[in-house]
């Protein structure tokens, strides 16, 4: 049972997550000190995902591809918690917790990635042009991609928006999408952590899923929210081994996949790849899926928590992981990619 009864209310909002509040004219600019601007990336390949064999290419169900350690000079460079990859696997934009976009093309060689170029930032902007940062909504942990919208969940302020990226690009300004009343009694620091919209042709098409990353039903289970499309409602996430939710992805056939983590000072830390059906998603259920890939701190890991997928012209199923280095000199942004066995 999940911790909240759908009661008649709750479901309108669940049904119509597009319904926002007036923000001011998109054509206006934004500040000056908002502005767009070109960084320096730098990228320093790995030799290997396993530190200690790093000819181990098989991983579970994943094949190590390439991976990059991503530094800049650009003090606000960091903090990345989420990633939208375009449909070639080149084109990507990410978003950090302190509120800033990053869109850039990821170069490779053959299978391997080998760098990064054209990276630009900037600040996610309010209605009225001013940063969110400068209202106090920070800590943008999650990204979903519908078509030219881009969907932002603001962890510690627990509200989502949504921008016409795709129209307006680092000018869009965000609006306050109408949302279940439950994401506001998310924990402060554990609210929406994972978001995707279901494309079209798949169960749940249309529907936004909003996942937490610890806000527990009275099971103890992981809460989650279907917002619009055909089965708007609560469902759960079943929690295990002390795992927290950090990103999920729909891969191109209809499964969906959750990055998770965990970490404690007696255990250290460890990554995992669950994949559940989509089909089996649906109001008031709790919802569970293998592990396809499991990692510890003997493979190259940090604090992976953006995760998407894209098809390359071969054919293969990529999987793309970024990591928040929490702006600390002892972590790091990690770029890596595998290809999904099937």
């Amino acid at each position: 049972m999940l911790r909240h009864t759908i009661v008649a209310a709750a479901t309108l909002i669940f049904a119509a997550p597009f319904t926002t509040a007036p923000v001011s004219a998109q054509t206006l600019k934004p500040a000056a000190d908002n502005n767009p601007i070109s960084i320096d990336v730098h990228a320093r390949p790995l030799l290997g995902f396993d530190l200690r064999d790093r000819s181990r290419v098989q991983f579970g169900q994943l094949r190590f591809r390439s991976g990059l350690v991503l530094t800049s000079p650009y003090s606000r460079f960091g903090g990345l918690s989420s990633l939208r990859i375009d449909a070639d696997g080149q084109r990507f934009i990410a978003a950090s917790d302190r509120g800033r976009w990053f869109t850039g093309r990821i170069r490779y060689r053959g299978k391997e990635m080998i760098g990064v170029t054209e990276v630009e930032t900037a600040p996610m902007l309010g209605g009225d042009g001013r940063s969110l940062s400068a209202h106090g909504w920070f800590d943008t942990e999650s990204m979903a991609r519908d078509g030219n919208w881009i969907y932002v969940g603001i962890e510690r302020a627990n509200r989502i928006v949504r921008f016409d990226f795709g129209h307006y690009g680092f000018r869009a300004r965000a609006e306050t999408v109408l949302a279940p009343a439950d994401i506001r009694k998310l924990p402060y620091n554990s609210g929406l952590e994972a978001m995707v919209v279901v494309p079209k042709g798949l169960p749940l098409a249309g529907t936004l899923i909003a996942i937490s990353e610890r806000g527990l039903d009275a099971a103890g289970n992981i809460e989650a929210y279907l917002i619009g499309g055909p089965s708007p409602g609560l469902f759960a996430v079943r929690r295990s081994d002390d795992f927290d939710i950090s990103d999920a992805a729909v891969l191109p056939g209809g499964d969906l996949v959750l990055l998770e983590r965990k970490f404690s000072l007696l255990g250290g830390a460890g990554i995992r790849i669950r994949r559940i059906a989509l089909g089996a998603i649906a109001p008031g259920v709790v919802v569970d899926g293998p592990a396809i890939f499991h990692a510890d701190l003997g493979q190259e890991i940090d604090n992976l928590e953006g995760i998407d997928a894209h098809v390359t012209a071969e054919g293969e199923t990529v999987l793309t992981l970024i990591s928040d280095d929490n702006f600390l000199a002892i972590q790091r942004t990690l770029l890596l990619q595998f290809t999904l066995i099937e």
